[in-house]
């Protein structure tokens, strides 16, 4: 048995790899040194917050707050700006119309990027957006 949690993480983690395609789509991985050259997604499992609560019966209405993070790297920041766009654009093509992931969720919303640019010595400079996304859902249990 999944937990209803693990269930929509794991639904929009499908949910990604099956619409993006061309750059990596990784879980809860370590940032690397060096990005592939098509670009690179990193889901987090984020926090799923305290739930709002509804008695008779118990329900926990949860606003699950997970971070994508979506990287390049070029030596030019031409590049690098123009690479990260195109994967802004990836990941809103692959989201679009999947506000309840099949069901797996209540509804799904993107919020605004924040963007990081990373210096690493020796090797080009890595550009990142994280993107954070709300799955809402609904147990019976604050476990489920």
């Amino acid at each position: 048995m999944t937990s209803t949690r693990e269930q929509a993480l794991a639904g929009l983690f499908l949910c990604l790899k099956d619409n993006i395609t061309g750059p990596s789509t990784l879980r809860n991985e370590q940032l690397p040194t060096k990005v592939p050259s098509e670009g690179l997604f990193i889901l987090r499992d984020g926090d799923p917050g305290e739930p709002e609560v509804t008695l008779s019966p118990p329900r926990y209405h949860y606003q699950h707050k997970v971070e994508i993070e979506a990287l390049v790297q070029h030596p030019e920041q031409a590049q690098r700006d123009e690479a990260l766009d195109n994967l802004l654009l990836l990941l809103a093509q692959a989201l679009e119309g999947q506000t309840s992931l099949g069901g797996l969720v209540d509804y799904l919303h993107i919020e605004t990027p924040e963007f990081l640019t990373e210096t690493i010595e020796g090797a080009p400079t890595i550009k990142a957006a994280v993107v954070p996304i709300i799955l809402e859902y609904t147990t019976s249990n604050p476990l489920n």
